[in-house]
């Protein structure tokens, strides 16, 4: 079954709009990939057919990350020299690149054509550089001690952020002589600079990714584009840091969970955070009720000594921009927009008080440029 030839016009201008979002994001081989892949795709394969036959929403379903992961792959296996000179960024006319890529799709079609099945999982180590600004924020309210339960862990690199050492404007957070110092950009006025312990953290997934498995952290690698050496370099030393010493990662519904975990006992003198990154989005509209209601009961039976956060890094569409809102309990401040930082945690930008004071709108549609 196909859209018809409207179909597979937008489904050829999805590589051209992922294209402007990769040139946007200083990730300027990935762009030129995508927009020769926009013109390269044609039907003499399995995978090209299955492109221009997209049913859903090609924006929205990331068909443009799918496939150029599914490509990155195969040039991170050293199987193709011709696909390797393309993403190395070699000087190559435009027409060689579209013949080149129309080549390997046909060649490696049974290799690629699983790459379309599933969005793309990035689950980028930095982003917890705005994770971690909202938990200082919470620490100055309540003290240091938190205990971190994160929702669409993916990998559960995040769930590292007891590992990781930041320095985040000056203020310096996390364990010395730490494998992974996370530095952003950073723009504004500093975080609080207090002191903060993560006494643990726990994370849940609908399919978690195990990066114990060299194929699974070698997908993983696949989708961060082939221009962020930097992010590679941080993704091996997290995921060895998970195969040295493990994260508590279940698999799960991320409702069903949190509302278990907020039932627990909780210790005196810790702060029990909800902390999620670029999640919200793929959650649907019953499972962020239930989450919000779970939170807004746990709000409720809130004490000094035993508090409640709420920390969430996610994109607003409109503005085209990133979010660090912070929730806290016991007390009546709705969320508080504290933060704003880039995709993948590349900078982030403080925000000096007062905050804007409202509750995280989802806009526009459920489609992340970066992939989660």
């Amino acid at each position: 079954m196909t859209n018809g030839s409207s179909g597979e016009a937008a489904n050829r201008a999805a590589f051209d709009v992922q294209a402007g979002y990769c040139a946007a994001m200083d990730a300027p081989v990935t762009a030129r990939i995508c927009t020769a892949l926009a013109e390269a795709i044609d039907r003499e394969g399995e995978t090209g057919r299955r492109v221009l036959d997209w049913t859903g929403e090609p924006v929205a379903d990331a068909l443009a990350l799918r496939l150029v992961g599914g490509l990155h792959a195969l040039h991170r296996a050293g199987v193709d020299p011709a696909l390797s000179a393309v993403f190395a960024g070699d000087t190559v006319a435009e027409p060689l690149v579209r013949l080149v890529l129309q080549d390997v799709m046909l060649r490696h079609d049974a290799a690629l054509l699983p790459w379309l099945d599933g969005p793309p999982q990035t689950n980028e180590a930095a982003r917890s550089a705005g994770l971690m600004t909202g938990m200082l924020h919470l620490a100055a309210r309540f003290g240091p001690r938190i205990e971190v339960l994160e929702i669409g862990s993916s990998a559960g690199l995040n769930l590292l952020i007891d590992r990781f050492r930041f320095d985040l404007g000056g203020v310096v957070a996390g364990p010395e002589g730490a494998a992974v110092t996370i530095r952003p950009d950073w723009r504004g006025p500093p975080p609080p600079a207090v002191p903060i312990e993560i006494v643990g953290a726990h994370g849940v997934d609908v399919a978690p990714v195990d990066v114990r498995d060299p194929a699974a952290a070698e997908r993983l690698a696949a989708y961060v584009w082939v221009d962020a050496v930097e992010r590679q370099a941080r993704l091996a030393a997290a995921v060895a840091m998970i195969r040295e010493d493990g994260v508590a990662l279940d698999q799960g519904d991320a409702a069903d969970w949190i509302e278990v975990r907020l039932a627990e006992p909780q210790e005196a003198g810790v702060i029990r955070v909800l902390m999620h990154s670029v999640v919200w989005q793929y959650l649907g509209d019953e499972r962020r009720s239930r989450i919000r209601d779970a939170m807004t009961a746990a709000g409720a039976r809130a004490t000094v000594e035993r508090p409640l956060g709420w920390v969430m890094m996610e994109p607003n569409r409109d503005l085209h921009r990133h979010e660090v809102r912070v929730r806290g309990w016991p007390g009546d401040t709705p969320m508080e927009l504290v933060a704003l930082t880039h995709a993948h945690g590349a900078w982030v930008e403080g925000l000096a008080p007062p905050y804007e004071t409202r509750d995280y709108v989802m806009m526009r549609g459920p489609y992340d440029p970066a992939g989660r």
